[in-house]
C-alpha cells in the first residue's frame, strides 16, 4: 500500500485560492474558513481515464445547497474517498460519519455538507459520468450511499490512491480495463439488498441489456429497436426501462461509442500512428464521420483532430491530426 499521509507541497494553496479553485469545480459554501491557519490543496488527476480531484483542507464546514445546484448545473456523480482524517457528510437527508477506506456516493444535484473533524483532511472526488454508472450499477442511485470496510471498498481504495501517487506516469492499455474495475467495485460496494433486489426480474433484464450494449456498441447497426429485438422485449418497454432510471438507451449506446473514440484517437497520437481518424469512427460504431465529429465535439467540446492524448484535465494537443 502506497503512503498518501502527506499531501503534495507544490499544491498547496492560500485559502482565497483554494475556495476560488473549489468553485471553478462546484458551487460551494465554506463557512469557518482561518486564512492565517489554512492548510490545503486542490489538484486535477486522471485515475485510469476518470477525471478526479486531490482536494484536501481544513476548513470546518463546506455547504452545498441546492441553489447551489442550480447554480452550476451538476449532475454527473462523484465518489468521495477518504484519503487522510475523518470527516462527515450530510447528504440527501442522511448524516454518514466517514473514515480512510470508506467510499461515498454523491449526487450534486442534491444538497450537501461536509465536516472535518480538528486538523487536515483530504478526499479524493472520482468524476462518474451519470449515465455510465447508473447502466453500470443498474438503477439510479439517490446518492448518500456508503460502503466501507469490505472487500471491494478496500480494493478499490488501494486502485485509486495508488494512481493518486502515480500521476507522472503515462497512460497505458490497461487504463480502460482498470476504468471498468473501477465501477464494478463501485456497484460491489453499493449493491446492497436495500438497494438492487437480487431477485427483481426487472433489474436483471436492465443489467442484462446494459450487458449486452456493452459488450456490442461498436456494432454500428446496434441501436435502440435491434437492443429490444435482442432482448425480447418491445421498444416501447426498452424505452420504459431507460427513461424510469434517468436515461435513453441512444444515448448510452452514443455515450460508450464516443468514450472508445476518444480511447483510440488518444492511443492513435500516443504511438504517432497514421491510422485514419473515419477508421476510428467505423471502429466506434458510426457510419458516418461528419456525423461522428459533431457528437465527439458536442461531448468533449473540441473536434477528434485536436483530441488531448492525457486523458482529463488536460490540454488538447496543439497539433491538429491529419485525417
Amino acid at each position: 500500500m502506497v503512503d498518501i499521509a502527506e499531501g503534495p507541497p507544490f499544491a498547496t494553496r492560500s485559502s482565497e485560492e483554494w475556495i476560488s479553485a473549489s468553485r471553478l469545480v462546484c458551487a460551494n459554501d465554506p463557512v469557518g474558513v482561518d486564512p492565517g491557519a489554512f492548510v490545503g490543496w486542490l489538484r486535477p488527476l486522471n485515475v485510469h481515464g476518470l477525471m478526479a480531484f486531490d482536494w484536501a483542507c481544513n476548513i470546518p464546514r463546506i455547504e452545498r445547497t441546492q441553489q447551489h445546484a442550480r447554480l452550476d448545473g451538476l449532475e454527473d456523480y462523484s465518489a468521495m474517498i477518504p484519503l487522510v482524517g475523518s470527516s462527515a457528510l450530510d447528504h440527501n437527508e442522511t448524516r454518514l460519519e466517514l473514515a480512510v477506506g470508506d467510499v461515498v456516493l454523491l449526487d450534486p444535484t442534491r444538497r450537501g455538507t461536509t465536516i472535518r473533524e480538528a486538523g487536515l483532511a483530504r478526499h479524493l472526488l472520482l468524476h462518474l459520468p451519470r449515465q455510465q454508472l447508473i447502466s453500470h450499477l443498474g438503477f439510479e442511485p439517490a446518492g448518500g450511499l456508503l460502503g466501507h470496510r469490505t472487500i471491494a471498498s478496500r480494493l478499490l481504495f488501494q486502485l485509486v490512491s495508488e494512481a493518486v501517487e502515480d500521476q507522472e506516469q503515462s497512460p497505458d492499455a490497461a487504463d480502460p480495463h482498470l476504468r471498468l474495475a473501477i465501477y464494478d467495485l463501485l456497484a460491489a460496494a453499493f449493491s446492497t439488498p436495500q438497494q438492487r433486489p437480487a431477485s427483481s426480474h426487472t433489474e436483471k433484464l436492465f443489467a442484462f441489456i446494459c450487458h449486452m450494449i456493452r459488450e456490442r456498441f461498436t456494432d454500428p447497426n446496434l441501436s435502440p429497436s435491434s437492443v429490444a429485438a435482442d432482448a425480447g422485449i418491445s421498444a416501447r418497454y426498452l424505452q420504459k426501462l431507460f427513461i424510469a432510471r434517468g436515461m435513453t438507451c441512444g444515448r448510452l449506446i452514443q455515450s460508450l461509442r464516443l468514450e472508445h473514440a476518444s480511447r483510440l484517437i488518444a492511443r492513435r497520437v500516443a504511438l504517432q500512428s497514421d491510422q485514419a481518424l473515419s477508421d476510428i469512427a467505423y471502429a466506434s460504431g458510426f457510419l458516418d464521420y461528419a456525423h461522428f465529429s459533431r457528437k465527439f465535439r458536442a461531448r468533449f467540446g473540441h473536434p477528434p483532430s485536436v483530441h488531448p492524448v492525457e486523458g482529463p484535465g488536460k490540454q488538447p494537443s496543439q497539433g491538429v491530426i491529419a485525417d
